[in-house]
């Protein structure tokens, strides 16, 4: 892989990590359209670490915050479990029980069959089209105060599907929470939120393996520009989708996966 591609996917990867769209989909299919070989599951976990520096950038205050008041959870009476900040540190670790689950289930699996455009092809549409009726129908009058162990749960299943690519994690965890009643600002930062506890495990996971020498065919340079570009575009776009939630629906979001979606079944079939 060239510095130039490397560059190329984690720009890819910060845009479509945190907008609705599926960025492993798109880092899956980048190559294909290109003429470029496969980058592999590892790259992809590069990027997504990268991201995940983004978040923990943006959402500093809100998560030593969270942190604190979850810690508060533990002491005599438990009290801190019953503030907002105590209440959204136990969901956020509920909500990631299940795609930690999943991952340990399923990593070989999603790494060779899950890499196959038709089947990203499928997920595009079928979440597109329930991402598009959750915003539309959602009651959406909820804020992040209302999360709770039960909503934390429930939408870190949806996140458990979206192991498979193109299904987007970003996507249908804003769906999930969209169904449950959460207002458009409240179901993006949470699901902002939510990556960040697989994130760490997952980033930490391949630093161990690039440590024993385990991941092969990547660079440590490749690694560290997939981290550093996909980190800092990364942060640029999780502002633009926050600002665009407080007025905007998501609609465009859900049309452009179907169309993305129709789009591929017609080049690969």
């Amino acid at each position: 892989m060239t510095p130039f591609q490397a560059v190329l996917l984690a720009l890819v990867q910060a845009a479509t990590e945190f907008l609705p769209v599926s960025s492993s989909g798109h880092l899956i299919l980048m190559p294909r359209l290109l003429g470029w070989g496969d980058q592999g599951l590892e790259f992809d976990i590069a990027t997504n670490t990268g991201t995940l520096l983004a978040v923990l950038a943006y959402f500093r205050k809100d998560l030593v915050e969270i942190a604190r008041g979850w810690a508060t959870s533990f002491r005599p009476g438990g009290a801190g479990a019953c503030e907002p900040a105590g209440r959204l540190g136990w969901a956020l670790i509920w909500g990631t029980v299940p795609a930690g689950l999943a991952g340990l289930l399923i990593k070989d699996w999603v790494s060779t069959h899950g890499r196959d455009p038709r089947l990203i092809a499928t997920t595009a549409i079928v979440y597109g089209v329930l991402l598009g009726v959750a915003d539309r129908l959602g009651p959406k009058r909820l804020g992040l105060g209302a999360i709770g162990k039960r909503e934390g749960l429930l939408i870190g299943c949806a996140q458990a599907l979206a192991l498979v690519p193109g299904t987007s994690r970003s996507g249908v965890t804003m769906t999930a929470a969209l169904g449950l009643g959460l207002d458009r600002p409240a179901a993006a930062r949470f699901a902002f939120l939510l990556s960040v506890p697989i994130g760490l495990l997952v980033g930490v996971k391949q630093l161990v393996d690039f440590g024993r020498g385990e991941i092969v065919g990547l660079s440590g340079s490749t690694i560290a520009i997939g981290i550093a570009v996909s980190a800092v575009a990364g942060y640029a776009v999780i502002a633009a989708l926050l600002a665009w939630v407080r007025t905007r629906p998501l609609l465009v979001f859900a049309l452009y996966r179907v169309a993305l979606g129709l789009l591929l079944f017609a080049y690969f079939s």
